[in-house]
């Protein structure tokens, strides 16, 4: 079996809670297993031989990032200048028509573009959400690019089955027979699901949405995934006209619709979740049921800032997802953890002064802000394996775990001066790096900035020329 020795590390990050952060740090990889982890002065004698030896002197090394949410096909319609302004609804409505066009080719190619964007970014385990399927798309489309790209996947089967004719959002030719998309959900996770430790491949059951399905698909969707063993996963209470919809649909918050119908638990988890009230977040923390948190595209569709620290400190799953590629419009997972802090810390500053004895109190805050540079990076690694259901395989660098991890140069103009006095902390505060390497199952997939995996010149231009085509069709 390979093995790799990243040596003399400058920093650590394991977030691993027995480790910690260390500093000149070695870790020692056999096949696609962290086998050994600690100070390289320690380094036991009997692995000194390596096929590879990195050495890592000028590198942070975290665990593998990982997304919660995306739509990766929506890296074809990116700046479509007739939704630059608009809001979640209106910006469906205008890119549904142009989502019809979609080919097998188009997600294939897409999902690698997506794809590579995150490795470089540092991040090793994506989810997707694919619920369009236009023209003999298929999910199996997405997870044949995941496995050339190299990444560890989770795909999940999303589905519409309520069009507009049924007072539903999508136009009703890209929705689909509920008996079909349940057929083929039953296909895939015989297909692909692999429960297995390390698994590269699993499938989730997730719906749309509450606007795009019916009470019977959610049920029976829960269903079928807990006969299956997988997890489930779907969008909810994104904005306020999301939250209007429950609430004039079926007379319930988001949070009581999805109790209703069996979506909660610590196999479910909700994207977004921006208007998620005190007794969704009570309700989310008593049965576990995860959160995928999304901040760039939360602003980008103007839908708010979730109650983060909130959801936390109750005890709610919370991980990051950098959303669809046409809502963000990236796929920066770096970024999206800087937002994630950023975007807390504006929540605090939204809150009303402190007033102390009749007086406002000025100046004198020795509260915490809502969200640390660590607190972020926990977000986007630890929380995001736990949100997938991955924290005894996924998000930390430790023995026995997948050697999935994104190592940053600490000597590049993003962290000049900064990394000198706290790497981890620069990594989040400062301008967003892209990996100097990834790591995913023990290969290198981004080596010294560049993909080992694909060919990313002519993807990119062929990415365009569909991106063009699936435009130009919908005029």
């Amino acid at each position: 079996m390979p093995t790799l020795l990243i040596h003399r590390i400058h920093t650590l990050s394991t977030q691993n809670d027995v480790l910690g952060e260390l500093r000149d740090a070695s870790v020692f990889i056999r096949d696609h297993r962290i086998e050994w982890v600690g100070p390289s002065a320690q380094w036991p004698a009997h692995l000194q031989h390596a096929d590879e030896v990195l050495d890592a002197r000028q590198l942070l090394v975290v665990p593998g990032l990982v997304n919660t949410h995306h739509h990766m096909y929506q890296s074809l319609t990116r700046a479509i200048p007739a939704v630059q302004n608009a809001e979640l609804f209106g910006w469906l409505r205008g890119l549904y028509p142009i989502w019809a066009g979609l080919t097998p080719e188009m997600i294939h190619v897409s999902t690698q573009v997506a794809m590579a964007e995150l490795l470089l970014s540092g991040c090793t385990t994506s989810s997707d959400h694919l619920y369009i399927y236009p023209n003999g798309v298929r999910l199996d489309d997405s997870i044949e690019a995941a496995r050339q790209i190299g990444m560890r996947f989770v795909a999940t089967r999303g589905s519409m089955s309520v069009g507009q004719s049924k007072g539903g959002l999508p136009p009703d030719r890209v929705v689909e027979r509920e008996n079909d998309i349940l057929r083929d959900t039953q296909r895939l996770i015989e297909t692909h699901h692999d429960a297995s430790h390390g698994a590269m491949t699993q499938v989730a059951v997730a719906p749309c949405s509450p606007f795009s399905v019916s009470r019977d698909l959610m049920k029976t969707s829960a269903e079928l995934a807990r006969a299956s063993g997988v997890r489930l996963h779907t969008h909810l209470a994104e904005n306020d006209h999301d939250t209007a919809y429950s609430r004039e649909k079926f007379n319930r918050t988001p949070a009581e619709y999805a109790q209703d119908l069996g979506w909660v638990g610590q196999d479910v988890w909700h994207a977004h979740c921006v208007k998620l009230d005190d007794e969704g977040i009570s309700l989310f923390a008593a049965t576990r049921t995860g959160v995928a948190h999304c901040p760039c595209s939360n602003m980008r569709l103007a839908s708010g800032i979730a109650p983060v620290r909130r959801m936390i400190d109750a005890g709610v799953p919370v991980g990051l997802g950098v959303d669809g590629s046409a809502s963000n419009d990236a796929a920066h997972m770096v970024n999206e953890a800087r937002q994630a802090m950023l975007l807390a810390r504006l929540r605090k500053s939204l809150e009303a002064p402190k007033v102390v004895d009749g007086h406002t109190v000025f100046g004198c805050d020795t509260a915490p802000l809502e969200m640390t540079a660590r607190d972020a990076l926990r977000l986007a690694t630890r929380g995001g394996a736990q949100v997938l259901g991955r924290s005894h395989d996924v998000g930390q660098i430790a023995p026995g775990y997948v050697a999935d991890l994104a190592m940053f140069d600490v000597n590049t103009l993003p962290m000049a001066g900064g990394a000198v006095h706290d790497a981890v902390g620069s990594l989040l505060l400062c301008a967003s790096s892209l990996s100097r390497h990834t790591v995913v199952h023990g290969r290198m997939v981004v080596r010294d900035g560049q993909l080992t995996t694909v060919d990313l010149g002519p993807l990119i231009e062929r990415h365009n020329q569909l991106a063009m085509q699936l435009a130009q069709a919908a005029r």
